[in-house]
């Protein structure tokens, strides 16, 4: 297992709702896909830069790995990469911390670290 924490970048009014009925159940790209979508500390900053760019609002969701269970796969993607797809909903007392997800001056990259 690549590692024990993943993120999931989301719309804060997506975040909203899903703290209101418990759960997320994902993005449009993630309903289309048949799975929530997550990166690893190392897929992140290129997730952000590839699908988020230009877009304000967003929060960052951290879910360690072992609260997933088997609906978490690791499944391969952008070059042949790992990355974590759950096929579920998100459930959110699985969630160990939500932040801001500011972006970069160059409205690509989002300030701040990660793991």
């Amino acid at each position: 297992m690549p590692d024990q924490i993943i993120y999931k970048i989301v719309a804060r009014d997506l975040w909203v709702e899903a703290e209101r009925t418990g759960s997320l159940i994902g993005a449009p790209v993630d309903l289309a896909d048949g799975y929530i979508h997550f990166s690893t500390a190392s897929q992140v900053r290129e997730t952000a830069r590839r699908h988020f760019s230009g877009q304000s609002d967003l929060l960052l969701v951290s879910v360690n790995v072992d609260r997933l269970g088997d609906k978490l796969k690791w499944e391969p993607s952008r070059g042949g990469d790992l990355f974590p797809h759950l096929y579920g909903p998100l459930y959110t007392a699985w969630v160990t911390d939500v932040v801001e997800l500011p972006l970069g001056p160059d409205g690509h990259e989002f300030a701040g670290k990660i793991g």
